[in-house]
């Protein structure tokens, strides 16, 4: 089994930056596929960003040129910097690994963007 640990949502004004991490522990040999998803209250989830161990990445046009996901294998952890945001980029964030994106879940962090 895997463990995800989310931190860094907030509450920021609109242009302004945060940034989330994710800590995984346990069974961490599976965790080829690590990013992050979003769910907007009335909405589906959504993917945002996923990075591969050997630093493939995919973003969603939303935040293209926005966020940036990065990852620290040796720490098993995942990053997304998130800039220039947005009030339509409020949402629970939500850390993702394992061989593919999907296989474990966080617990979620939620990000406010006021206008």
């Amino acid at each position: 089994q895997v463990q995800l640990v989310e931190s860094g949502g907030g509450l920021v004004q609109a242009g302004g930056s945060l940034r989330l991490s994710c800590a995984a522990s346990g069974s961490t040999f599976r965790l080829n596929a690590m990013g992050w998803y979003r769910q907007a209250p009335g909405k589906q989830r959504e993917l945002v960003a996923v990075i591969t161990s050997g630093g493939r990445t995919n973003y969603a046009d939303s935040v293209k040129g926005r966020f940036t996901i990065s990852r620290d294998n040796a720490k098993n952890t995942v990053y997304l910097q998130m800039n220039s945001l947005k009030p339509e980029d409020t949402a629970v964030y939500y850390c993702t690994a394992g061989i593919v994106a999907g296989n474990y879940w966080g617990q979620g962090t939620q990000v406010t963007v006021s206008s």
